[in-house]
Formats: C-alpha cells, sequence, structure tokens
C-alpha cells in the first residue's frame, strides 16, 4: 500500500491513492486538479521516505470533490450568579480531495 503524509493548512493528513480526505477549505473550483508539494512522509511497500522537512521530488495529485461542511458544534458561554449565558454554533467548512496519484523520485 502507498500512502503519503501532507501538509495542508498547518495540519497533516494521510494521502492513500484512490481515497478522499477533507482538508481545510481551499479556494479551488469543484472539479479542479491540484499538485499538493509539502510532502512530508512517503511510504511504499516497505520502503519509507522521510523529509527533512519535506520529501525533495515528491507530490501529490489530487481532484477536488467539493466544498463541504463539518458537524455543528455548539459553543456556549455561562457565567454563574450573574445569569449570563450566550450559546453560539458552528460548522468548519472543508475541501473534499481525491487522491489520484502520489509521485516520489
Amino acid at each position: 500500500m502507498k500512502y503519503a503524509i501532507i501538509e495542508s493548512g498547518g495540519k497533516q493528513y494521510k494521502a492513500v491513492e484512490g481515497a478522499s480526505i477533507d482538508v481545510d477549505r481551499l479556494e479551488v473550483e469543484v472539479g479542479a486538479e491540484l499538485q499538493l508539494e509539502n510532502v512530508l512522509l512517503v511510504a511504499s511497500e516497505g520502503t519509507v521516505s522521510v523529509g527533512t522537512p519535506t520529501v525533495k521530488g515528491a507530490a501529490v495529485k489530487a481532484t477536488v470533490a467539493g466544498q463541504v461542511k463539518g458537524t455543528k458544534i455548539l459553543v456556549f458561554r455561562y457565567k454563574p450568579q450573574i445569569r449570563y449565558r450566550k450559546r453560539r454554533g458552528h460548522r468548519q467548512q472543508y475541501t473534499r480531495l481525491t487522491i489520484n496519484e502520489i509521485v516520489s523520485q
């Protein structure tokens, strides 16, 4: 199984060929091709390449499958004895990427 660890938006994700991942929202159109250059690790059939900090010549090619929203979380602020209550919801926006190919040297 070939996989790579990529960085996007300050977070790390495991990219497997043929799978889809949700990364923080990227300003790209649905159906567009992306090439992610920040590859931190590439593993393929017992061979592991670890970058310092990135693997040179490695890239992950992906297609944008859509813009999606995460689950709703509730933010509730409360101060006792002074009747202060504030409730607010939040839904994080994500970009769903389908991993097409992991390119390494």
